[in-house]
């Protein structure tokens, strides 16, 4: 068992998820705690059956990603304090066996390197399109990067430097951690090095929608609040995608049919439509080159485009709520999943 590396798993209604999920850390040898953000199912019991500390986040206290992770690590260095490195893992995702080794070569051969990450692929890609587009988004570029999300092993001492995860970011909480642990000196670096299965369990369209709503909607908060660039080139697609260009072609539509009628107003749609299509193809083209087959890339390029709308609808529910005060809202897009009886 290492003694410098330790685990913190964070999870709501994760079910079976969640089981093999730590039986990975358990194979892998790892101290580890469990946070649970008010689990409706099993969850806090699968993870006692296995012998993990959990800790219960208060009720009275709005959930985030971000204080699950905050108070799992504080729990992790309070029962274990030597710890030089502490990966953080979705409770729907399971580790690869070599990785946790890998990563801990690296960050001592690596000094300048504050969080680290790898590869994180999806478990049944095949089980559907939202998934699919899951894996897309997994096979992110290696090398020194800005951010890296979801799973990652940080150095303690450039969490501790940066000062950890703000309790109060919504979503993107670990894009907004790296800003500030590369404001503090250190590098953020992604290996190409598989990490850990995800199970997206996404099967139908409302559940892709809310996970980019959810994007837009902790994209924006990050941005408004501690402007660190990450999010800003995907905010400001949506915005000109999701909300500009189809306002103005509303706009034009209206202004064609009172001076040139049905015709004109067809025309205007008709033209705005080639610009979506056009852009779709590029997409498209792009996404094959990279070695991905024809279907899936007009998938990916089909809903790159339609995505828009979702993160475009996340960013003004953002907006909304800081300009009513409200406080910060989780997206769930995932089923409790039901553990099978004994």
């Amino acid at each position: 068992m290492s003694e410098t590396l330790g685990v913190v798993v964070i999870g709501r209604n994760e079910g079976e998820r969640l089981r093999r999920c730590l039986e990975s850390v358990k194979a892998c040898g790892l101290h580890a705690v469990y946070v649970d953000s008010g689990s409706s199912d099993d969850s806090v019991q699968i993870a006692q059956s296995i012998d993990f500390t959990v800790v219960n986040l208060d009720l009275a206290i709005p959930f985030t990603a971000a204080r699950a992770r905050s108070e799992g690590y504080d729990k992790l260095l309070q029962e274990y304090p030597n710890l030089k490195y502490v990966m953080f893992v979705d409770g729907d995702c399971e580790i690869e066996l070599p990785w946790p080794r890998i990563a801990e070569t690296f960050l001592q051969e690596h000094e300048e390197v504050g969080i680290v990450a790898g590869r994180r692929r999806e478990r049944f890609p095949e089980a559907s399109v939202y998934n699919r587009l899951c894996d897309f988004e997994w096979d992110a570029p290696t090398g020194q990067v800005a951010a890296i999300g979801g799973d990652s092993i940080v150095r303690v001492s450039a969490y501790q430097a940066a000062g950890g995860f703000n309790p109060t970011v919504p979503a993107g909480e670990e894009p907004e951690l790296c800003s500030r642990i590369r404001a503090a000196g250190w590098k953020v670096w992604r290996i190409n090095t598989e990490m850990t299965r995800h199970d997206a369990a996404m099967s139908h369209f409302g559940q892709w929608w809310k996970r980019l709503t959810r994007t837009g909607y902790g994209g924006f908060d990050v941005e408004r609040r501690f402007k660190t660039g990450v999010f800003q080139r995907i905010l400001y697609s949506a915005f000109v995608w999701g909300i500009l260009i189809p306002l103005l072609a509303v706009i034009a539509a209206v202004t064609a049919y009172r001076y040139f009628g049905v015709i004109g107003a067809v025309a205007v749609v008709a033209g705005v439509g080639a610009v979506w299509l056009l852009q779709i193809l590029r997409i498209t083209i792009r996404t094959h080159r990279l070695g991905r087959p024809w279907r899936q890339s007009l998938e990916y390029g089909w809903f790159t485009m339609l995505a828009k709308f979702p993160i475009a609808m996340g960013s003004l529910k953002s907006l909304w709520a800081c300009l009513t005060r409200q406080g910060a809202q989780i997206i769930e897009y995932k089923s409790a999943v039901k553990s099978p009886s004994a």
